[in-house]
């Protein structure tokens, strides 16, 4: 199997349990469904939908949505969300960099903290922009390189196994000047905001906890408890050094980017 494929196998593995995360997620959605202008009968495409949060959020609004993300695991709870709120959303298992629908076929298309996982960002975004209609807006919320989360994942990175050589690491999505060059001349009117999320926590430790029981850091730290302990305890005291930096009053902070641009 070539390196990308083995590295998106990886991916669905690792993000398999990221449902234990949804409720935290689903507080910034509105954000973005509002600052992509999202409303009743916009046609939208939630590109690493995960478990339906933005996608159900612009659904509830009335817009028309389909949802559609690399896990089994999390389309299935995506789901099971939507019948849960009688919504009717059209959920799809499918990759970011090879999206199964026409040209042109979107009036809105977004992603919140998940094409930015893609391996190859030329080719997730050219997908994304080709399914976007001429004069529609493509939005999208990341994790900035510098403050907590993107951190957080790089950290992640030095302790796990070295990605194939295309990878780009998914906090440069968080870079404006990144961001800018990679839309580049397929979009004009581009702009970006920030806003915070707050994540509730007793402690850095429990914080640590939390991370342990879902997504990549739960399999990293299982992996690495069994082949090499002294370096998992690493991790976990430099995760908590970390978290505590961005801790007060029992919560996290969790500072984020928001982008929206037009078609060309």
């Amino acid at each position: 199997m070539d390196p990308i494929a083995t590295f998106k196998n990886q991916q669905k593995a690792a993000w398999a349990g990221f449902a234990q995360f949804e409720n935290l997620t689903a507080t910034t959605a509105p954000r973005l469904v509002t600052f992509a202008g999202v409303g009743a009968g916009t046609k939208v495409l939630d590109v690493a939908c995960g478990t339906g949060v933005v996608a159900l959020t612009a659904a509830r609004r009335g817009a028309s949505v389909t949802g559609i993300d690399l896990t089994p695991e999390l389309v299935a709870r995506a789901g099971d969300n939507a019948r849960l709120m009688s919504l009717d959303v059209d959920l799809r298992e499918g990759d970011a960099e090879a999206l199964p629908f026409p040209d042109d076929q979107f009036d809105v298309v977004v992603s919140q903290f998940g094409h930015m996982f893609a391996p190859r960002p030329n080719v997730a975004i050219a997908q994304m922009l080709r399914v976007l209609r001429p004069g529609g807006t493509i939005a999208f919320a990341t994790w900035p390189p510098e403050l907590f989360v993107g951190r957080m994942f790089d950290l992640l990175g030095r302790f796990g196994p070295p990605a194939p050589a295309d990878v780009s690491p998914p906090s440069m999505w968080g870079d404006p000047n990144v961001v800018r060059e990679r839309l580049g001349a397929a979009v004009s009117g581009i702009s970006f905001d920030r806003a915070t999320m707050r994540l509730p926590s007793l402690s850095v430790q429990h914080y640590r906890v939390f991370m342990e029981h879902g997504g990549p850091a739960q399999r990293l730290l299982s992996g690495l408890d069994q082949s090499d302990p002294p370096s998992a305890a690493a991790l976990r005291r430099e995760l908590e050094a970390l978290t505590s930096e961005y801790f007060e009053d029992n919560t996290i902070r969790q500072d984020y980017l928001l982008t929206r641009a037009i078609k060309a």
